[in-house]
């Protein structure tokens, strides 16, 4: 199986959960022409009234000064693999099976497909798990 498979920074900001939050924080990075690939928000029930977004990428100074006024920040406990390849049928139970019998506990997975192409962020608790998933998919 042929795959892309790289570890990216994933950016996180809190937004104020009302109509308007998220649109406010992804306008900044708009105007500032960062080309988002990776977009997840959700509520914060630990923060009434808050939720956060997670981005990726941000590459570049005048994207990271974007980034930096708009309230992101790069998540270091947080270990992000992107997957990329061929859409076929079960490839990401395919895929986190290799992991876990790697012995990779998947702290987070978002996946989706578009076309004939997939695309899955694989969240792991250290940089040596993502380190270790990389080599275990590359393999793959």
């Amino acid at each position: 199986m042929e795959l892309s498979v790289e570890l990216v920074d994933v950016w996180a900001a809190t937004i104020d959960d009302k109509p308007g939050g998220l649109a406010k924080v992804l306008s900044v990075l708009r105007d500032a022409g960062v080309d988002l690939q990776f977009i997840v928000a959700r509520r914060a029930p630990e923060a009434s009234g808050k939720g956060v977004v997670f981005v990726a990428p941000i590459e570049g100074d005048s994207a990271i000064r974007a980034a930096t006024k708009a309230g992101f920040s790069v998540t270091p406990g947080l270990h992000s693999i992107r997957v990329m390849g061929l859409d076929q049928l079960g490839v990401i139970a395919q895929l986190t099976s290799m992991l876990a019998d790697g012995g990779i506990n998947l702290r987070g997975v978002s996946a989706a497909v578009l076309g004939t192409q997939f695309v899955a962020y694989l969240a792991v608790d250290s940089l040596g798990d993502a380190e270790e998933a990389i080599d275990i998919l590359q393999r793959a």
